[in-house]
């Protein structure tokens, strides 16, 4: 085996050839080298690619276009939404109703808040990482301002029921926070349908560039929210900046695509998440992390007993796995992921993160499962427990 097979979609994703062959002009053509925000005629053309990506990342998740704001990625889309939103809405009340398992872009966020007096209730999920809209309801307050939660979780890819959290929250009139990283390109996701507020998304993450993200801030009726970063007024005067239109364009591109490969590639890749599961069938001492209807297939998050992952990961270097999300693997530590939903540290530490995409293959599921299981079973004999 000569090369890397790639297994941490989760973390990142490849660009995809259209997405560069759209950004290329606007990095190399002076023609369409203008800022966006001048009025001459390059500056007009910069701005037409500006406001066709708009609508092609709004098409993705059925929202209108004026509804989108350009941002560096999801970390700061979930930034702007949740302080922007707790300071905006600040008189009303400070209580936020979020999750055990969210990104570190949400409980971080949440995390500073409660430094500013803010309270903030954490959810716990059941042994499936499921937070359901009863959960939710039940810790609305009369001074709860806003709940966040995630589409899809990022370490062990389950489903969350939006809807319902979101017809739970209406009525409260509580604002709906939604980190939709891993969830934009993966299932549907439609913003006139379900009565979501505000919505993150990241570029890098469904085949566009990283450096690119955006945020969905509802229009009817309208959320506010208070800037967070001042200067040129861009993008409604919500992210000042000057644009970056390739990356724009980028994302634009990388969410067309998406939204026509909405419904084959899922199914693609839930046949090479089954061949997954059936390779590792003969394998002992097992357990799939997670939901297991409602999941998304990209993801296969396993602990492997009696195993160190971080042994077995460095026993594979051809196979570019994780052990976590990317944003948690610096450090060595038991994922608080797996910890909320029962995980013991030994199987948190014996877990990996397989996460499929569009460019896996058949032949690669085989020759990676073989591989995995032939690892686990030379590790089990060296150090068995």
């Amino acid at each position: 085996m000569h090369t890397t097979i790639y297994l941490d979609y989760m973390a990142t994703t490849p660009l995809d050839s259209n997405v560069l062959e759209a950004m290329l002009p606007y990095l190399q053509e002076l023609e369409l080298a203008g800022n966006s925000g001048s009025t001459h005629d390059l500056g007009i053309k910069a701005l037409k690619a500006v406001e066709r990506a708009r609508e092609q990342v709004s098409l993705l998740i059925n929202a209108e276009p004026e509804s989108i704001i350009f941002t560096s990625g999801a970390t700061e889309s979930l930034n702007l939404a949740i302080k922007g939103a707790a300071e905006f809405h600040q008189r009303k009340g400070k209580h936020i109703i979020t999750t055990q398992v969210e990104h570190k872009a949400v409980l971080d966020t949440c995390q500073y808040l409660q430094q500013k007096n803010y309270e903030v209730t954490y959810l716990k999920p059941d042994s499936e990482g499921i937070i359901t809209a009863q959960q939710v309801a039940g810790a609305l307050r009369d001074d709860t301002i806003l709940v966040a939660i995630m589409a899809v979780n990022n370490e062990i890819g389950t489903i969350y029921d939006i809807a319902s959290i979101a017809a739970c929250i209406e009525h409260h009139q509580a604002i709906l926070v939604v980190d939709a990283a891993q969830a934009a390109g993966k299932i549907p996701l439609d913003c006139k349908a379900i009565p979501i507020d505000l919505l993150a998304i990241s570029g890098h993450k469904l085949y566009g560039p990283k450096g690119i993200g955006a945020l969905y801030i509802r229009r009817k009726p309208r959320v506010r929210i208070a800037a967070q970063m001042h200067g040129g007024g861009q993008e409604q005067g919500l992210r000042s900046g000057t644009l970056p239109t390739h990356q724009i364009v980028g994302l634009g591109k990388a969410c067309e695509l998406a939204r026509q490969c909405l419904d084959s590639e899922p199914t693609f890749i839930a046949t090479l998440h089954e061949q997954f599961i059936q390779a590792f069938a003969d394998i002992p001492h097992i357990k799939i992390n997670g939901a297991t209807k409602a999941r998304v297939p990209h993801n296969i998050n396993i602990s492997l007993q009696g195993i160190d992952a971080e042994a077995l990961l460095a026993g594979l270097p051809r196979l570019a796995m994780s052990t976590t999300s990317a944003c948690n693997s610096i450090v060595n530590q038991a994922s608080y992921v797996l910890k909320a939903i029962g995980a013991t540290d030994r199987d948190a530490l014996s877990s990996i993160r397989i996460s499929l995409g569009r460019y896996t293959t058949p032949a690669e599921v085989k020759i990676a499962a073989e591989q995995i299981a032939a690892e686990v079973i030379r590790l089990r004999k060296i150090a068995p427990r």
